[in-house]
């Protein structure tokens, strides 16, 4: 497969994840843009992976994790930008509900939001997140659990009940 093949095919895959970690629809297509720019340049050694698209999104997860350790960069505040809350109808209850979502995964570690991203959005399980992030499978499975009591209190879930993320995806 070449560069732009994977690229034409997985393009949307791979914004859609990144706009899941930042919680920004603009700052996820310079995330994705920086990884694709430094993918295309080692492109012979990642796409004679078998999966190209898994070492992709690893690349993604490292370049997110590590925007957010550097002081000089913007913080998403978590608030998403692709609704204009001002003209919004009020038939749009699901999209303030999908702000609200993004609001609080904004607030959390960014290791607590990755790791409910990989499990909730790509659908991986805990010994594949514990591979990407570089953590024990049981370390994942804490933060899950952290990120997930922290949700339910700042979106006054009851416990039992799943979140709306949950139910389906973002």
């Amino acid at each position: 497969m070449t560069f732009e093949e994977f690229a034409a095919d997985r393009l949307p895959g791979v914004l859609r994840f990144a706009a899941v970690l930042t919680g920004d629809r603009a700052l996820a297509e310079d995330l994705a843009q920086e990884v694709l720019i430094r993918a295309h340049s080692r492109w012979r050694k990642i796409g004679s992976l078998d999966r190209p698209e898994y070492y992709v999104r690893k690349m993604i997860l490292n370049e997110f994790l590590s925007w957010r350790r550097r002081e000089w960069r913007l913080i998403p505040s978590g608030a998403a930008s692709d609704v204009d809350h001002r003209s919004a109808p009020d038939h749009a209850l699901g999209y303030a509900e999908r702000d609200a979502l993004f609001a609080q995964l904004g607030k959390l570690p960014a290791r607590q939001r990755a790791v409910l991203a990989l499990r909730y959005y790509e659908g991986l399980c805990d010994i594949e997140i514990a591979d990407l992030i570089g953590c024990k499978p049981g370390t994942v499975r804490s933060y899950a659990t952290r990120a997930l009591a922290t949700l339910r209190v700042e979106m006054n879930v009851r416990p039992g009940q799943a979140p709306a993320f949950i139910e389906e995806k973002i």
